[in-house]
């Protein structure tokens, strides 16, 4: 008798890329910079591994404010949910901020994290994003920022819609003292954030494929009364409208940034 056994497959080392549905070997994916290697798409990166991608190694001082999400509106098991996606993530909060060197070029780098509630921003994230624009003010530093996000915490209520005005201001001041901004836009980047401080940039980037928009594109069409083109809110279609500056590929995204702080300080040779 033949037992009918189940294959050998180690948990946790293979993963079904969304896109083409293949199965994939996790080391594989992350060596080719977590992309598909049968169809090119695009995994969605944590804050860690963003930073690992694009910053020197043992270069990224991570800022830490000593503040703690709330609940302004008592919202049923918010906190207990905060609490859940810390263990579960490893993350305070849904963005991480610090400075380090991209290149050898010093800058302050923030990273967003859609493995904590889609990337929304609450008071925590705004003040982050905040805080770290005023660093760079204060020490003459470009900032450079990934964006992955739903959009305005609404768990927060009023508070989490404050924080689009309250990053708009420190990047006008940002801008007024002449320092660098270039924002990434990634998969997603949506809502409040697309709303305010992400593409207030002097130089706005994007991965390939990446969504990007305020609403969504049912919700604009129920609104609107018209069907959008298919590839309405992809990075191709923003870019060839004026929206983005230059769709990089994530492999590239390192050099291509460390060259643009290069140029922004006129140290570009070509």
């Amino acid at each position: 008798m033949i037992e009918n056994k189940k294959p050998d497959i180690p948990i946790g080392k293979w993963v079904k890329c969304p896109n083409c549905k293949e199965i994939l070997y996790k080391e594989d994916v992350k060596e080719n910079y977590s992309i598909c290697p049968n169809c090119s798409h695009y995994f969605r990166l944590s804050s860690r591994r963003r930073i690992e991608q694009i910053v020197d190694k043992d270069t990224f001082e991570e800022f830490d404010l000593k503040i703690d999400t709330k609940d302004p509106l008592d919202m049923p098991e918010y906190i207990n949910k905060i609490e859940g996606l810390r263990q579960k993530t490893g993350l305070k909060e849904a963005v991480k901020c610090g400075v380090g060197k991209i290149n050898n070029q010093k800058a302050v780098i923030c990273a967003m994290d859609s493995n904590f509630f889609m990337g929304s921003m609450g008071y925590v994230v705004g003040e982050y994003i905040t805080y770290s624009i005023e660093k760079a003010i204060e020490e003459k530093l470009p900032i450079v920022i990934f964006t992955v996000s739903g959009g305005a915490r609404m768990q927060e209520g009023i508070i989490s819609l404050m924080q689009m005005a309250k990053t708009s201001a420190a990047v006008s001041k940002l801008h007024k003292a002449g320092n660098l901004y270039i924002s990434v836009l990634t998969d997603p980047t949506y809502g409040g954030v697309t709303a305010s401080f992400a593409t207030l940039a002097d130089i706005i980037l994007s991965e390939p494929g990446a969504m990007i928009g305020f609403a969504g594109k049912r919700v604009i069409e129920q609104t609107i009364n018209e069907k959008l083109p298919k590839d309405f809110q992809s990075s191709e279609f923003l870019f060839k409208h004026g929206f983005i500056d230059k769709i990089v590929e994530r492999k590239d995204l390192k050099d291509t940034i460390s060259k643009i702080i290069c140029m922004s300080k006129g140290d570009y040779n070509g």
